[in-house]
């Protein structure tokens, strides 16, 4: 079976073709460029843009991408042979309006609403950066910390209340976007 994706743009670019698992929901609006990789259960929500034309963007199993984020990346220089894809694990929550530049977030990372994540940066497994934080070139957002502010600084530990809620947000992002898929199928846009 073939999904059709109207409302989207998937572009390849310089030999390198979107790879999207046929499970993942991509919303009307989404633009996705070149190098990208998109695992199973996925969802990339309205008017994400996703440009891997310089280096590579690769999207974990059951990861949520929310409306209006951006992914994008560094390609390699004599002082960065590899550049900075940006890789993204299984189970990562990315809420609305994000930034995400060359860049990792491990397995059940979280980034607030308009965060930033810039080059060379890592938020470890289980780890938060708050709403509106900065995490600067190179910073490494440890396992189950809280980071704040502009610049992200280490705020406190997360509790294990904390880490269910944010795993019961990614299985409720997982149902949301078959939902969604399913609505744009019986409108006639989805599924052919």
């Amino acid at each position: 079976m073939t999904i059709q994706r109207p409302g989207t743009t998937i572009l390849p670019f310089h030999g390198k073709v979107p790879r999207i698992h046929d499970s993942a929901f991509i919303a009307p609006g989404v633009r996705i460029i070149g190098d990208v990789e998109i695992g199973p259960d996925v969802s990339v929500w309205y008017n994400c843009v996703l440009r891997g034309d310089v280096n590579r963007i690769v999207i974990g199993a059951r990861s949520n991408i929310q409306d209006g984020t951006v992914i994008h990346c560094d390609g390699p220089d004599a002082h960065m042979p590899d550049g900075f894809p940006a890789i993204i694990g299984d189970d990562v929550l990315v809420g609305h309006m994000a930034m995400l530049h060359g860049c990792t977030l491990r397995d059940r990372a979280f980034v607030g609403l308009s965060a930033t994540v810039m080059n060379g940066a890592v938020i470890e497994s289980d780890g938060m950066l708050a709403a509106g934080a900065i995490l600067s070139p190179g910073k490494v957002l440890g396992a189950r910390q809280l980071w704040m502010g502009r610049p992200a600084k280490y705020a406190r530990d997360l509790p294990d209340e904390a880490l269910a809620e944010m795993q019961a947000g990614v299985a409720r992002y997982v149902e949301n976007g078959r939902a969604h898929l399913a609505a744009l199928a019986a409108a006639g846009d989805g599924a052919a």
